[in-house]
């Protein structure tokens, strides 16, 4: 451990929490995809309609995360950037992966967290 945050705790901990949510937006982009793969092989109005929300929900997020880092919101350092960055992007995989699923119409909500 190269040294430790405020209040004793390991920057090593830091990174572990990255790497975990890294894993997790493996495997829910894992899920999302095939999910996604069958509406569009379904064809149709609902391929149409999704392959356009796809496009638009990469351009949406891409356009957010690069507001948010050039504005300095994820804060200083590797270890801010690096979370923040990850967790912006799980926040739309879980939401798609929600959506997806039908969860949304159950009331867990459609938009990305």
């Amino acid at each position: 451990m190269t040294g430790s945050k405020a209040g004793g705790q390991p920057d090593a901990q830091d990174w572990l929490g990255i790497a975990a949510d890294c894993w997790w937006l493996g495997a829910e982009s894992a899920m999302v995809i095939p999910l996604r793969l069958t509406r569009l092989a379904l064809g149709g109005k609902g391929a149409c309609t999704e392959a356009r929300l796809m496009v638009s929900e990469k351009v949406e997020a891409h356009g957010k995360l690069v507001r948010a880092l050039a504005g300095g919101e994820m804060g200083p350092g590797a270890k801010a950037i690096a979370g923040g960055v990850v967790t912006h992007y799980l926040g739309y995989v879980r939401g798609n992966r929600r959506r997806l699923m039908g969860l949304a119409k159950a009331g867990k909500g459609s938009r990305p967290v």
